[in-house]
């Protein structure tokens, strides 16, 4: 069978690895790092992951997904903290087994890797640094080259080696737009009896306008803090120069968490800040070569859809290659006409999210709005399905759920429940929101 090529091993590639392997594809898989499996990452370095329904069908379709589950931990809605100590519990949905789980992005990692090597027909070189693309040559850090021939996948994430290549080769090249915020992680340790220190059936959210820190439970107890805030300003990272700086900013905004951070303020000086942007990739493949995952589309992680939309992209690209009896050929630029819609429509969402996280939960008329549209959802449940909803718990497209949206939106804002007919309502959404099976 016909041998492929995958740059980065992150959790794409073990994934579309698995996929094809299980079609008979020989895979050769070349990843950057160490096996992390034989040495610890360094903390501070990735976003906590939030795995939901579209990541759960891909690895249930690569069979892996019993192997994953028992290092999940459900989070049933948002825990939001008020600055004035008050909490505020928002169901994600009105259906109890609707639930995000967070997962370790290094343990998921793991997984993937060793169950891609236990197919058999998968190996995964470990030190290899994708440094210079070629016409003919594919040329690794540590001096080994391989020939640029057969497919060759890039799922080498955000920073992808092969995207710059295909964008040096193609008329219209990706760009790379910044948000002007970042994120700094930050550790919450069990309490002295080894229990959580906060509920652990909970996304967190401290939301406080232009800025806002949420924390996602772990397996041992813990849970990972993430800092999200602008670059530059009057409250930005740059504005946290000194411990004093530091401390006296966390008294003011998130008093009720400092004192349950680990090797604080010192974690907050050590651990880097990462940067966050979103990648719009116009052209997905190139010859041979084909983009997946972050590497073609990264996004911001406030709808945390980023490993899900990743994963997606691996199922689909497998149905693609199935009904073209794995000929690639014919399925690399349908693949990516299909799917390049549907992630601009998430990195769109995403964004959106950052506000909805970071300002909107907190608000009253977002409340009001989220009630209402659960009540709709109730009344109509194969119409009006609010767009978390649609993200989070269905494999709807994301051009489809983006489009839904900005439909339910209006309808939803000229709403008087007070003064609604419901059958003049049952018929504008009968009208407006095609059935959904």
């Amino acid at each position: 069978m016909e041998k492929i090529k995958i740059i980065g091993s992150g959790l794409t590639g073990p994934l579309i690895s698995i996929l094809l392997a299980q079609r008979g594809f020989e895979i050769e898989l070349y990843e950057k790092r160490v096996d992390p499996r034989q040495e610890k990452l360094s903390a501070g370095r990735s976003i906590n992951l939030a795995l939901s329904e579209r990541g759960i069908q891909a690895l249930k379709k690569a069979k892996v997904f019993d192997r994953i589950e028992p290092i999940l931990i459900p989070m049933k809605g948002r825990m939001i903290h008020h600055k004035n100590g008050d909490l505020d519990f928002q169901s994600y949905s009105i259906n109890k087994n609707d639930y995000i789980n967070s997962v370790s992005r290094a343990k998921l990692n793991k997984v993937l890797m060793s169950e891609a090597e236990e197919r058999g027909n998968v190996k995964i070189h470990f030190n290899h640094e994708l440094i210079e693309i070629t016409e003919n040559d594919l040329i690794f850090s540590n001096g080994n080259i391989i020939p640029n021939d057969k497919i060759i996948i890039g799922a080498d994430g955000a920073g992808s080696q092969l995207r710059k290549y295909v964008d040096i080769n193609v008329e219209n090249p990706s760009r790379k737009e910044p948000l002007g915020h970042a994120y700094k992680e930050l550790n919450i340790a069990p309490d002295k009896n080894g229990k959580f220190q906060l509920d652990n059936n909970c996304l967190h959210i401290w939301p406080r306008g232009e800025f806002m820190l949420i924390a996602l439970p772990n397996t041992n107890k813990s849970f990972t803090c993430t800092l999200f805030m602008p670059n530059t300003g009057e409250i930005s990272f740059e504005s946290l120069q000194s411990d004093s700086d530091i401390i006296n900013f966390f008294q003011n905004y998130f008093p009720d968490i400092l004192p349950k951070l680990e090797n604080f303020p010192q974690s907050f000086r050590s651990n880097p800040t990462g940067k966050l942007a979103t990648i719009y990739t116009n052209k997905w493949n190139y010859k041979n070569i084909l983009l997946i995952g972050d590497s073609a589309h990264a996004i911001v992680p406030f709808f945390g859809q980023g490993m899900n939309a990743s994963f997606e992209d691996c199922s689909e690209l497998i149905n693609i290659l199935s009904i073209n009896n794995n000929n690639f050929n014919k399925t690399l630029k349908k693949y990516s006409d299909l799917r390049k819609p549907n992630t601009d429509s998430i990195a769109k969402m995403a964004i959106e999210n950052y506000i909805e996280m970071r300002d909107s939960v907190a608000k009253s008329e977002f409340i009001k709005m989220n009630n209402v549209a659960n009540l709709l959802y109730k009344k109509f449940p194969n119409r009006f399905i609010p767009r978390y909803n649609m993200v989070s718990f269905t494999s709807i497209p994301y051009n489809e759920v983006y489009k839904r949206g900005e439909i339910q939106k209006k309808i939803i804002k000229n709403i008087d429940l007070n003064n609604t007919d419901f059958e003049d309502l049952e018929k504008l959404i009968n009208s407006k929101l095609p059935l959904i099976n």
